[in-house]
């Protein structure tokens, strides 16, 4: 598993809102990928996502209570399918809890999620309409 960091989902109240306040107020860039419910914003060799904190809490099938979900997740994405397996596999291994184990998603992925020792909740992902270099960086769509 390489140290990388592709991808941060920040749960928001108001998905529109939230873009509004990225594109036209920070003036940042909107990937073409994003649709009503997600937003994507390519920020350098990583990705920030926008979506409905209640739906990213009823994917991973937490409470939406602000003790153990915080409205944040960390992705590591991965170049197979085959390799989500791989990353779950060796976090497990190494003390994490899985909080819900890799499976087909209705967005076309394959996707699991793992808690650290402290909580932090990370997604494995495999995403193929995601691009991603030899070196891990996620790289959307320009136009």
């Amino acid at each position: 598993m390489q140290p990388r960091l592709t991808l941060v989902t920040l749960g928001v109240k108001d998905v529109a809102q939230s873009r509004r306040f990225y594109e036209k107020g920070l003036g940042w860039n909107i990937s073409p990928l994003s649709q009503e419910e997600v937003c994507f914003i390519q920020t350098g060799g990583m990705v920030l996502s926008l979506y409905s904190r209640a739906s990213l809490a009823r994917d991973m099938e937490v409470k939406d209570d602000g003790a153990r979900f915080s409205g944040i997740t960390l992705a590591y994405n991965t170049h197979t399918r085959e390799e989500v397996d791989d990353v779950m596999a060796t976090a497990k291994a190494a003390g994490a809890t899985i909080i819900k184990p890799a499976h087909d998603i209705f967005w076309g992925g394959y996707v699991g999620f793992f808690a650290d020792p402290d909580g932090h909740i990370w997604e494995v992902a495999w995403n193929p309409q995601f691009t991603l270099d030899a070196t891990g960086n996620m790289l959307l769509p320009s136009s």
